[in-house]
């Protein structure tokens, strides 16, 4: 699965919120989640200053709705399928029913979804093989293209630091096309 340590359930799911659209609260969770991800403080100072506004406008723009289009979807079927609801959203439905879960909301192959999910499997150590197969089958044929490109379009520091940590869980020997 990986030849670097998987990170704790922890960081997994303060990635996941990091793809949320950001909230009224949004700077102080950011703060939050700083104090446990010392990577985060560059983003903290930025965001003090960044009027919550160009946020969510920054954050519609990479992931829900950019013009003449988006810019980096976090889905996976956009990635490998070229279009939204592909085959890996049936796969990811059966992956979470196996291990009693749903994607809250979220369509199944939304990287949000699938974080919060592996911060979960890697919480349950008889669920080892299902994580291994969200790493493997899923997360690492596409992560890093979807990391690359937010790095290459994201304006806010938030969402580059983000695109590093995604970048760091898949080195690129791991990643086999």
């Amino acid at each position: 699965m990986m030849d670097s340590p998987l990170p704790s359930a922890t960081t997994l799911r303060c990635l996941a919120r990091l793809l949320g659209a950001p909230d009224d609260g949004a700077q102080r969770s950011l703060r939050r989640h700083a104090a446990e991800h010392p990577w985060l403080s560059g983003a903290v100072v930025e965001m003090a200053v960044v009027p919550l506004d160009r946020w969510r406008a920054e954050h519609t723009r990479l992931f829900v709705s950019g013009y003449p289009r988006t810019a980096c979807p976090p889905f996976e079927s956009a990635y490998r399928h070229g279009r939204m609801g592909g085959p890996a959203v049936h796969e990811l439905e059966d992956l979470f029913a196996r291990n009693g879960l749903a994607p809250d909301g979220m369509p199944a192959d939304f990287l949000g979804a699938l974080l919060d999910l592996a911060g979960e499997l890697r919480d349950r150590p008889l669920a080892a093989s299902s994580l291994a197969e969200l790493w493997s089958r899923h997360l690492a044929l596409w992560v890093p293209d979807f990391a690359a490109d937010l790095d290459r379009h994201a304006t806010l520091r938030v969402y580059r630091d983000l695109a590093a940590r995604l970048m760091s869980l898949f080195p690129v020997a791991e990643v086999v096309r």
